[in-house]
Formats: C-alpha cells, structure tokens, sequence
C-alpha cells in the first residue's frame, strides 16, 4: 500500500450550527489523485477547505477532528495557517489571477509567505519551474510581464495551479478546477492533473463523474455530510459496495 501523505481522523466541521462534514476519516495517499465526488452540498468543497485550515478563515466556522500532514497535526498549536499553505496548496473553481500584477509576478506571489528574501534569478528559476509544471510555460514565456487578465481562461487556471506549485507543496487540493473551463481547457487541466501525481499528491473535488473516472486512482463519494465509500477509481464506478453509491453513479438522485 502506498504511504499517505495526509490523514483525515474523525472531521467534522460546521458553519455555525449548521454541520458541513460529519465525522469523516479518510487518507490520501502519497503520489496519487483521489477524487471527491458527491451531489451539491454534500460537504465536498468544505472537506477540500478543511485540509489546509481554509474553512476556519469563514466567520462562525468551526472544525473538530484530527488532520495529520506527515503525522504533524495540522491543527496543532503550534502549527501557522499561513506556513501550512506552502505545504498544502489549493486552487480554486474560478481562475483567480491577481489581477494587477504580470504572469511572473503572480507565479511569485506565493513566495512571499516564505519569510525569506529570494534573489530575482531564483525567483526567476522558480517561476519558469512551477510554468513548466503547470504545462504553461511555452504559452507565456515570451510576455511574462504582461497582466495576467490577458490569458484564456483555461490559461488562468493552470496560471493559478503554476502559482501554488510555485511553492514545491506536498499536497495540492483542487476544487472543480475545471468547472467554469471550455472542453479543450478541461482537457488540458485533466492531462496537467495526471501527469502532476509524478511528483505530489492531489485531491480533486469534482462534480463529473467522467473526469473523476478519468484522472483519479481513487475515488471518495460523499452523501449529507459522510463520507459513505471510498474505494480505486475503477471499483468504485464498476462495483460500489453501497447502494447510494450506485444509486448516485447511475443519476437515480444527485
């Protein structure tokens, strides 16, 4: 068995006193994509926030359970928010470049929370890096100092993924990435997703079921909150062991 990268223990968060997740503990492995899947509302994208303490960053949220990150608790004491997003990084469903700083300066933007002062090559390096990672670098290598607004949408996203890789995380959490992308900007994230397992551990949350066929080696299929199965991709589609699962996959409700 592969070794994990993160392991979620009896979570359980709520916005205010309404429960978003229910008692959900589950792992992701090291080097492979595991896909959330589940009918809106489910608890998918506040599962997704709570792996790098996002959902906290929501007034009146709240988060119970245990999250371990190398067997460091996540919500440890001692451990900063801001430091654990370089080690867990997370893009959103809507592309989010900054919008008044260049193509570099956006990639680069993640560096400042390293507290650290890095010389302009190596920031330079670093962002031809994390471009070349994000399959963008041929597309932009020529105007890096123009805004950011100036790319496809599609771009933006993979724009947005180049920015959090910028960091080297371990762990990189994706929500719908591809949900506000046109087909051929899907399929370029989707290829970008499986060739990223190589080198870190994904969590996507999607809403397509075929895409979540498509890229993920696991599968998570959450109902109300729970996290009702979690089995490899191709099991989980083919032969679920619970029948709102199948009932899901099959589009009886969802």
């Amino acid at each position: 068995m592969p070794p994990t990268d993160l392991d979620v223990i009896e979570l359980s968060a709520w916005f205010g006193r309404q429960p978003a997740v229910r008692n959900v503990s589950v792992d992701f492995r090291e080097r492979e994509v595991t896909a959330i899947i589940g009918p809106s509302g489910c608890g998918k994208s506040t599962l997704l926030r709570c792996l790098n303490r996002m959902h906290e960053t929501v007034p009146a949220a709240r988060v119970e359970g245990t999250v371990l990150l190398h067997g460091t608790d996540i919500y440890g004491k001692d451990v900063s928010p801001i430091a654990l997003r370089r080690h867990i990084g997370m893009v959103f469903q809507r592309p989010s470049p900054f919008p008044t700083m260049s193509i570099r300066d956006n990639v680069a933007a993640g560096l400042r929370v390293r507290g650290n002062r890095i010389s302009r090559a190596a920031t330079d390096a670093i962002v031809e890096r994390a471009l070349r990672r994000a399959a963008l670098w041929d597309e932009v290598k020529d105007r890096l100092r123009a805004s950011a607004l100036g790319l496809s949408g599609g771009q933006q996203q993979r724009l947005c993924i180049a920015r959090a890789l910028a960091n080297d995380p371990e762990v990189l959490l994706l929500d719908e990435p591809t949900a506000s992308l046109d087909p051929i900007s899907t399929q370029k994230v989707e290829d970008l997703v499986y060739e990223l397992r190589q080198e870190v551990t994904v969590v996507i949350v999607t809403h397509n079921m075929q895409q979540a066929a498509r890229v993920s080696d696991r599968t998570a299929f959450m109902l109300a909150g729970e996290l009702v199965e979690l089995a490899p991709t191709a099991r989980l589609f083919t032969t679920p062991a619970d029948a709102r699962t199948e009932a899901y996959i099959t589009g009886r409700f969802g």
